[in-house]
């Protein structure tokens, strides 16, 4: 009874303390609330993507199989592929397939683009997923000629149904063909690698990209065997690639293929910043317990007397240290609840800095909150600042000793200025570490934003369209549809240009690639690959891009005429490097199609991410290749985002059968891309641990300065009864700031160089010891910490030698 009655006595006594000095406990919280907060709410993103188990049975059992070629090494699979490696694999109990797309669903109300994703019949089965209503697909189910089926998501059920339970039966018609529902998922289920996709179909392979072994748009899913690891199935994989390759070399040269586990799949880029930005977060906390370990430590010493007078009337140290662990743990409970407070306000923050794009295909982001990994991340930085915030001031107390004079001055201010000084040496190289690292992609963000596009991204918008149904099947009903949208498009008023695109638009990716040879070289069955993009006459004069040499394409250059083709700077140096490309002749590989002529050759457009190096690209006419489904590109003298509702009106005019979507601006692209985001958000939030980092460094530079030189006043004041000008007391103060600054960037440069390997990943086109950035964050902290110890120098200066001989 008597123990708790002194932890009750010993809490009250230090809540009377804390309260007694608000300015340190608030300072003190403050600070802590700030350091967990952001390190438990970064965390939070942490767990939810690298150690939260995905929501499938066993699941560190899934892997992703993919094909696998220089230009993409994680890359579709073709279904007769798939078909080979699901009958010779020797690891897998099962093997999948799955493709993301979007569905034209057909409805009274009219026709509109939905997410949708094609498996094979296993999939839900390897996944471990099971219907809440309804059933899965059948084996077999998913071949071509078996009526077609379709499962709902639990969000598709709800509110395009209403959460019916007679839904079953019921047909949906997708892309003009019947599909009827047979199940509901449940609410829980997501696969990010598809985003947020509402009717899940059946494969059914048809037409002549699914049975044609060269054509690859599949992505494999597998469950390991019992007795299989990632490495064995990899081997597996790669010799059954190989053997195809002999196979079949006409269609599977230099084809291979690579096993991943799922979560590095669904994890992707994400990963590194997460990593990056985590470590930041801890710096970031580790900062703000050595700045109030400093804070305590100054309390410490300033309550001498007490511990003085308490030590005479029979305190033992033990009780004494005590009372000030108990003060230790009060503070750190005060902090860590205000930092749990903060937790969901930081959260929403963070999560606000992810473009909606990117959310779509991070599901697991859309809930997170303190679930048990997250609590006990927090606990574990509650327990360290607890153990931080106890025994500091024990620290001084074990370096008194059983001195039975405290008030002495001599041997209590050399602790502290030994012990503080380390404490700001600490700090002033963290800061320096997340400047630098702020610094650096601060730059790669610039650079990025400002690297060289290949064409003109102001004034320019894309809206996707799409055009079913009888009235859009001929080459002549097409071409017909996209006159009249081209007509009327370019006579609303400020738009200057326009054009069409199939397979990608800039920024849209490097896929869709094409194997080609060149005619008249000597071929053994190797070949070229390039994107390949299917663009109108003025699509070039319309993104504002630069013809080096040769012509665009001509507005007659239809299926009638000869194949023509248009190659980007990069496939010129990379296939033709010697020789002139205009007049050459190209021949694709695996497809049958007479040969395209080289008839002109345009300056690098950046295609795909914005942090990739542009490969070699092949654009033909859109006229010799038309399809009713394409991108509209729009030139606008007026703002982007106004014209945008009226392109989707004016189009939707013409027939309101049309589906326009994805409408957007070329500027909002370039900023929400997936290569943009990463960068500007690393940029930010580690910045803003810097930013923060600077300010405590700073501060507790100068609470070093303004405490010693209040322990020296009384030296101070003898010195300048003796003579000593004002300018001396500003050099002998700051000198004792300047060579704490020194050491503390010093340590932090040399400290920063081994840091910023770690996030060489999320670095553009910049260096990890670029020599301007590690000079303007010495500088900057410089003079920083030269203000900082400037106002302390000032007093100094200022003291009264009468009043300082005066003092004790």
């Amino acid at each position: 009874m008597n123990l708790v009655d002194n932890v009750l006595q010993d809490v009250r006594f230090a809540v009377r303390q804390l309260r007694s000095s608000l300015i340190f406990t608030c300072t003190a919280v403050i600070v802590l609330a700030f350091g967990m907060a952001a390190s438990v709410a970064i965390f939070a993103f942490v767990d939810a993507a690298l150690i939260k188990p995905l929501p499938y049975q066993n699941p560190l059992r899934l892997v992703g199989v993919f094909g696998s070629i220089p230009l993409f090494p994680q890359s579709n699979l073709s279904y007769p592929d798939y078909i080979d490696l699901k009958k010779l694999n020797t690891v897998f109990s099962s093997l999948e397939v799955y493709q993301s797309n979007g569905n034209l669903l057909s409805e009274k109300s009219g026709t509109q683009i939905v997410r949708g994703a094609r498996v094979s019949d296993g999939f839900f089965r390897t996944l471990g997923v099971t219907t809440i209503l309804g059933r899965d697909f059948y084996p077999g189910e998913d071949s071509p000629g078996v009526q077609r089926t379709v499962l709902l998501t639990y969000s598709a059920w709800q509110t395009r149904y209403g959460g019916q339970r007679d839904v079953l039966g019921k047909t949906v018609t997708l892309d003009n063909a019947p599909n009827v529902i047979i199940g509901v998922l449940p609410a829980t289920f997501y696969f990010p690698p598809v985003g947020r996709a509402e009717f899940w179909t059946a494969l059914h392979p048809a037409g002549n990209c699914d049975l044609r072994r060269s054509c690859h748009g599949l992505y494999g899913l597998a469950r390991l065997q019992d007795n299989a690891s990632i490495e064995s199935a990899l081997d597996n994989v790669k010799a059954i690639t190989k053997q195809l390759e002999l196979q079949y070399p006409d269609t599977n040269r230099d084809q291979g293929g690579t096993v991943a586990s799922l979560s590095s799949v669904v994890v992707g880029d994400v990963r590194p910043i997460l990593l990056v930005v985590l470590t930041g977060a801890g710096l970031l906390l580790l900062i703000a317990c050595v700045n109030v370990a400093g804070l305590l430590l100054v309390r410490s010493e300033n309550r001498k007397k007490e511990i003085a007078v308490r030590t005479s009337l029979g305190a033992s140290p033990s009780r004494i240290a005590r009372q000030f662990i108990t003060e230790g743990l009060v503070l750190a409970a005060i902090g860590g609840l205000a930092g749990l407070a903060l937790i969901s306000w930081a959260t929403r923050v963070l999560t606000k800095l992810i473009p909606a794009n990117l959310m779509s295909r991070m599901p697991f982001w859309d809930d997170l909150g303190l679930n048990w990994h997250v609590l006990a991340f927090a606990g574990a930085i509650a327990l360290l600042t607890a153990i931080l915030c106890s025994f500091t001031p024990t620290l001084l107390l074990s370096r008194l000793g059983s001195q039975a004079d405290l008030s002495a001055r001599g041997s209590t201010s050399n602790t502290w200025r030994r012990l503080g000084s380390k404490l700001v040496i600490v700090e002033l190289a963290m800061a320096t570490i997340l400047l630098v690292g702020a610094g650096l992609l601060g730059r790669s963000l610039y650079r990025l934003l400002r690297v060289d596009l290949g064409f003109k991204p102001d004034h320019l918008v894309t809206v996707n369209i799409a055009a079913s149904g009888s009235n859009y099947e001929t080459n002549a009903q097409i071409l017909a549809f996209i006159k009249n949208v081209l007509d009327r498009v370019e006579s609303l008023p400020g738009v200057s240009s326009t054009g069409i695109a199939r397979r990608g638009v800039p920024l849209d990716g490097n896929g869709n690639t094409y194997w080609f040879r060149v005619v008249g070289r000597p071929w053994h069955g190797e070949h070229y690959e390039a994107p390949n993009r299917s663009v109108s006459p003025k699509y070039f004069e319309t993104l504002g891009s630069t013809l080096s040499r040769g012509r665009y394409f001509r507005e007659d250059e239809d299926a009638s005429k000869p194949r023509v083709a248009i190659i980007n700077q990069a496939l010129a140096r990379k296939y033709f490097a010697g020789e002139d490309p205009i007049g050459k002749q190209l021949a694709y590989v695996s497809v049958p199609a007479a040969p395209l002529e080289v008839v002109g050759i345009t300056d690098d457009i950046r295609e795909g991410p914005l942090d990739e190096v542009i490969p070699p690209v092949l654009y033909v006419p859109f006229l010799q290749d038309v399809q009713n489904n394409f991108t509209l590109v729009v030139r606008t003298k007026q703002s982007e985002q106004s014209i945008l509702p009226t392109l989707s009106a004016t189009i939707r005019q013409i027939d309101p059968a049309i589906v326009t979507y994805r409408g957007v601006t070329m500027t909002e692209k370039i900023q929400d891309s997936q290569s943009a985001y990463l960068h500007r958000s690393s940029a930010w939030l580690v910045g803003g641990f810097a930013g923060l980092a600077l300010l405590l460094g700073v501060v507790g530079l100068y609470g070093v300065i303004a405490y010693s030189v209040s322990r020296r006043t009384r030296e101070i004041g003898i010195r300048i009864a003796l003579g000593a000008r004002p300018s001396a007391v500003y050099q002998l103060i700051l000198k004792e700031a300047c060579w704490l600054t020194v050491i503390g960037i010093v340590t932090g440069l040399v400290s920063s160089l081994a840091a910023t390997v770690l996030m060489r990943k999320l670095l553009f086109q910049v260096r990890s010891w670029d020599v301007p950035t590690l000079a303007a964050v010495a500088t900057i902290l410089g003079i920083c910490a030269l203000l900082a110890s400037f106002l302390p120098a000032h007093r100094a200066a200022a003291v009264n030698p009468t009043e300082a001989l005066r003092m004790e």
